[in-house]
This record gives structure tokens, C-alpha cells and sequence, in this order.
């Protein structure tokens, strides 16, 4: 980060002490008549001395789960703050949540904008605005997303795994599945790790929702990274089973027709396993979708009627000597395990003939 870095404890007029918290509003822009359009900012500030951590959600508007898990963290306060600050920002592409749509009136993706200019497009200037008032404040981030539309994902979380600050947080987050990326060109991850503020992301869940499980598992994580960083009280709790891998597919239709799926996402499947069935309107069976690889059902389109080319089945590949491993985690788990609990809440989101 530069030697300009904001104080955590200045927002414009706004002072917030050591030991306390208070909403904020940050300008990203105007409308058409020139009024403000301003982002609400909470901002829990530790008593002690410690790192900050920012918590972002809806870059893509439509992508609410994590504005849903910021909420629950700003109104029920499920932990104390004991040192460092905790910047949340339940909402970032304000325009596009207004819309309920993914991206900007101007139909940019936010989250290919940043570090962002002032000098740029409506896209970038907004970015440059929230790089500069939350990303050169904080010493790590986790942004949070979902699967896009007609999508679901199973949690996972992706950072780069080369990053050693990076590694170590993302596996403190504790989730079962973790893809190593360094994320695309211009997405808020990238461009906040590259200026030294190492970030990651948590893919979770369906667009339009607020899933509960999934905000559970997400409080959860949370919890387990500020702990890590010594920001609260505790150590963090382990996943059942932990998957790293930079490897994952699409696998796609070969022709158009209606799925009958057979899998759900977080399923473990083996090479050649059947995912789905495709089979015409008359009801004739066209092919069946096949695993090309043994790995983890990481998500899964919820749109059953498919042209060829369509994605049908997101895999994460797992090296088959670790799928024993993993079979055996998950034999262990009882349907009280929140892993249990997420999976059979995302499993509603399509009709499964289980072979």
C-alpha cells in the first residue's frame, strides 16, 4: 500500500474513536440530476491495536447473499471486536442493486473496473472511489459473491494460494472447498491484492436471495479470519474436509434438449459418473453428461432446458488419491453439519433423479 494510506478513524468529518462504530456514507457518484449517490459504510473499531479487514458484497447487484450476511453482522453482532477494525459495505454496485441487476446502468461489470480512474468511465470512477475510501484503508479483504443467474455454487472460497498472507487466510476461513486464482483482470480481488491488500472471495449460493445456510456458513468464516488475525477471541474451527485445487471445469451440453439432473452441488463424483440426462420434450433420450474427471460438484446451472455449448456442471478436479480422503470425511457427517445443512438447502434449487 502507498505512503498516503487513509486513517481508519477519519471519514471526511466523521471521527470514529478506538472502541466504538459508526455508519458512514461514501459519494461514489451523481444522478442525472445531480444528486449524490452515497453507499452506507459500517465501520467496528477494536479497543487494541490491530490489522483492518474489509467486507465487501454486491459488486454485482443482483448478488445479495452477502449483503444479507453483512446485515446479520451489523444487527445481531454474533462477535466482539477486541482489536483492529472491521470495515462492511453491504451494498457496493448500488445502481445495478437498485435494478436487481448484475451490472451497471451502462451494462459495464464493476467488478473488471478496478483499481478504477477518475478520469474514466461511470464504471471506473466508481471504483477508484471505493479502491481508495475502503481497499487503501484495510490490510485484507474478503468480497463476497454468488453464482450468476440461473446458477448456484456450493461455498467455496478462491485466492491465490501463491500468496502466503492470501493462503493462510483463506484456509482459516475454513472452507471445504478452496480454488487457487488470482482472479480476472480488473475484478476488486486482483487489483486489491496487487496493491497489497491481500483479498479474497466467497462464491456461495443463487443470485436474488438471502439463503440462510449459506449466510451461516459465511458468519462462520468470517468469524474463523478474525480470529486468525487476532481481531476476537478463539481459535478457528476446522472444516470437515479441505479441497485445494486449481483445476475445475465446465462441462457443457453436447445438444439442446430438457436436463434431468442426477448430482447437486458438493457432491463428490467420480470419472464417468452421470451428472445429467438430456433427453427432448417427446421424451427421447438424447446423451448422457458425464464426469470427465473425478472432483466435487463446485455448482450447477438451475436452468434445466439447455442448447448445445450451455454449462451444466462446474467440477472441481481432485487428485484420486485425495478422494478416499474426502469420501471418508464426508461418510463421518451427520445432517446436523452445517456442510450437510448447506448442501441439502442448495440441492432444493433443481429436481434430482438420484441413480
Amino acid at each position: 500500500m502507498t505512503d498516503e494510506r487513509p486513517d481508519i478513524g477519519t471519514w471526511g468529518q466523521v471521527r470514529i474513536p478506538p472502541g466504538t462504530d459508526r455508519e458512514v456514507k461514501i459519494v461514489l457518484s451523481e444522478t442525472y440530476s445531480g444528486a449524490d449517490i452515497r453507499i452506507p459504510v459500517h465501520v467496528i473499531r477494536g479497543a487494541e491495536p490491530g490489522p483492518t479487514v474489509f467486507l465487501t458484497a454486491a459488486v454485482h447487484g443482483d448478488e445479495i447473499n452477502g449483503t444479507g450476511l453483512i446485515r446479520s453482522l451489523i444487527v445481531d453482532r454474533p462477535f466482539d471486536l477486541r482489536a483492529g477494525s472491521l470495515i462492511m459495505v453491504p451494498v457496493i454496485n448500488l445502481l445495478g442493486f437498485e435494478r436487481h441487476e448484475r451490472y451497471l446502468p451502462d451494462r459495464r461489470d464493476l467488478n473488471r473496473c478496478f483499481p478504477g480512474s477518475m478520469r474514466g468511465s461511470l464504471a471506473s470512477r466508481m471504483a477508484r472511489v471505493i479502491f481508495d475510501e475502503i481497499v487503501r484503508r484495510s490490510d485484507f479483504g474478503i468480497d463476497l459473491h454468488t453464482a450468476a443467474l440461473r446458477r448456484t455454487n456450493v461455498p467455496n472460497v478462491r485466492a491465490d494460494m501463491k500468496n502466503p498472507k492470501l493462503a493462510a487466510l483463506a484456509r482459516a476461513f475454513g472452507a471445504e472447498l478452496i480454488v487457487s486464482s488470482k482472479g480476472p483482470s480488473g475484478s476488486l480481488r486482483q487489483s486489491a491484492t496487487l496493491a497489497g491488500c491481500p483479498t479474497m472471495i466467497l462464491e456461495a449460493g443463487e443470485v436474488w436471495k438471502v439463503e440462510p445456510t449459506i449466510v451461516e456458513f459465511g458468519i462462520r468464516g468470517v468469524r474463523n479470519c478474525l480470529r486468525h488475525l487476532g481481531m476476537i477471541e478463539g481459535e478457528p474451527s476446522a472444516p470437515p474436509y479441505r479441497v485445494e485445487t486449481d483445476a475445475t471445469h465446465w462441462v457443457r451440453a453436447q445438444f439442446g434438449g430438457f436436463l434431468r439432473f442426477h448430482v447437486t452441488p458438493g457432491d463428490i463424483v467420480q470419472k464417468g459418473d452421470l451428472l445429467a440426462t438430456n433427453i427432448s420434450l417427446g421424451g427421447k433420450r438424447l446423451n448422457g453428461v458425464k464426469a470427465p474427471r473425478s472432483g466435487v460438484v463446485l455448482g450447477m446451472t438451475t436452468l434445466p432446458s439447455v442448447a448445445p455449448g450451455d454449462p451444466i456442471c462446474h467440477l472441481a478436479f481432485v487428485q484420486q488419491g485425495e478422494m478416499k480422503k474426502l469420501e471418508r470425511a464426508v461418510g463421518r457427517l451427520d445432517g446436523d453439519d452445517l456442510h450437510e445443512r448447506v448442501r441439502e438447502d442448495l440441492a432444493r434449487s433443481v429436481f434430482v433423479k438420484r441413480l
